[in-house]
């Protein structure tokens, strides 16, 4: 059987199509055996598939020799830190985060959390995975089962593969591991920091919401001043409210009115499995992930001078800037999660910041968190006594950037072709870290075609001329197209 839905660094395919409860099985059973994993920990986010696909994913896990401990709807942080807080073998989370609706998928990590990419494993995996037989297969997820359920019920969320079933074989548990994540989170702050804070918080129906009202629960038990907002709060695999991606502007409204209307410090928004979380300042304008990186970066070498920091190579003349001002050292690394935590291993920096709002954490197993950054942001609120706006206006002034805009075109590498053969022999620096990126002196820019999704990305950013900016994207977007 060939699998498709195996991308450089996650899994990631359309419902039935490329994803259904027996790629999952197979999944499961690769992973183990491949990892020679006897422990797993696995969750899923609040799509309707996701428990089919984690218990067919289970099944599998222990038809291949594991052990599985199953934390229940989760985010993907959740499952990075009890990958490392348990010390077991490895760890799934099942999400497609903000792809559409009609898809699912997959992210995986091995002992400590360490990232599970095309170049460490992740496609070995489905190269056994596609061994299994089909009758196999079949044989065992009705070995697991009370009926199959047709592809319109596990649409729908009806699975396969029964928990009592899972259960009886002494290799599955559930466990709830809210309260440890919950005090991990709280260690990245002092509390006695926070003064009186309102915060909008947006979780787009998406797994954020449970995690978030164990946080606002510890928060209250130690008495810490803060008021939340809740829009959008409660679990819905529907996504009444649109697929949570807060990285696109038609997504940010609801974010942005509640934070004016209820005159808050602060709005917080979160995409489905909640790695990636977007700020708001006290206007309700949304705050580029670019600048809160080197916002988190000076905070981080504040406190541990001449610390290493990582960022991606899309925008990062401010993030270097202020890096190299606090002391600090500026390392470049490939876009994504995998090829970032990886960089974040072989040089231990403290922090490592994406503009698309990926924030990584030396203390968290050098993975993502989409709960961290708020966090520290609102420390950072109280302790200058600065709204948000202030905290990053000088920074935009001083590197205005264009935001990642993406377009979807006929023939990607042509596109990317004409611009490089326009441009190259101009540029003062041409560098292929991830995709390509070009400089002129006083502005640049980045194209990449993207990992997940069909499309091309550009971003473009100056020094110091927000019109030279605008000047220099409209003329690369024409180009394109």
């Amino acid at each position: 059987m060939k699998i498709t839905c195996f991308k450089a660094y996650d899994i990631r395919g359309k419902l039935v199509a490329q994803l259904d409860e027996k790629v999952a099985y197979r999944i499961g059973r690769a992973f183990a055996e491949f990892m020679q994993a006897k422990t797993v920990v696995v969750g899923g986010d609040v799509r309707l598939t996701s428990k089919p696909l984690k218990l067919a994913l289970s099944a599998g896990l222990i038809d291949g020799g594991a052990t599985v401990t199953d934390l229940g709807m989760t985010g993907t942080e959740e499952i990075y830190f009890a990958t490392k807080h348990l010390k077991v073998d490895g760890g799934i989370e099942v999400t497609a985060s903000h792809n559409p609706i009609d898809y699912n998928g997959m992210k995986l990590v091995k002992t400590d959390s360490k990232p599970v990419s095309g170049d460490t494993g992740l496609f070995a995996i489905r190269d056994l995975a596609e061994t299994y037989a089909d009758d196999d297969v079949q044989a065992r997820l009705e070995f697991y089962s009370n009926g199959l359920v047709t592809e319109q019920a596990f649409i729908q969320g009806e699975a396969s593969v029964a928990v009592d079933k899972l259960t009886s074989t002494s290799q599955y548990s559930v466990l709830d591991n809210m309260q440890a994540y919950v005090d991990h989170m709280l260690s990245y702050i002092e509390t006695d920091n926070i003064t009186p804070l309102k915060l909008v918080v947006n979780a787009g129906n998406g797994a954020a919401g449970d995690a978030l009202d164990a946080i606002q629960s510890a928060l209250e038990a130690v008495k810490v001043p803060v008021e939340f907002i809740k829009v959008h709060h409660k679990p819905d695999g529907s996504f009444p409210n649109g697929i949570p991606n807060p990285l696109l502007p038609e997504s940010r409204a609801d974010t942005a009115n509640a934070v004016i209307e209820n005159n808050a410090d602060m709005g917080i928004a979160w995409d489905g499995d909640f790695d990636r979380c977007f700020l708001f300042d006290e206007k309700g304008d949304f705050v580029e992930g670019y600048y809160i990186v080197g916002l988190l970066a000076k905070a981080f070498l504040d406190k541990k001078p001449g610390s290493k920091i990582i960022y991606d190579p899309r925008v990062y003349w401010n993030t270097e800037d202020i890096v190299l001002s606090a002391g600090g050292v500026p390392i470049k690394s490939k876009t994504g999660h995998a090829f970032i935590k990886e960089r974040m291993r072989a040089d231990d920096a403290i922090y490592g910041g994406e503009m698309s709002a990926h924030h990584y954490f030396r203390d968290f197993a050098y993975c993502d968190s989409g709960m961290i950054p708020w966090l520290l942001v609102a420390e950072l609120l109280c302790t200058t006594q600065k709204p948000l706006s202030q905290l990053v206006k000088e920074r935009i002034a001083a590197f205005p950037s264009s935001g990642e805009i993406n377009s979807t075109l006929a023939d990607p590498d042509a596109s990317i072709k004409a611009v490089l053969d326009k441009y190259e022999a101009s540029a003062t620096v041409v560098d292929y870290t991830d995709g390509i990126g070009l400089e002129f002196g006083n502005w640049r820019f980045n194209l990449r075609k993207s990992n997940t999704e069909p499309v091309v990305r550009l971003n473009v950013e100056s020094r110091g001329d927000i019109a030279l900016m605008q000047e220099k994207t409209a003329e690369l977007l024409a180009l394109l197209k």
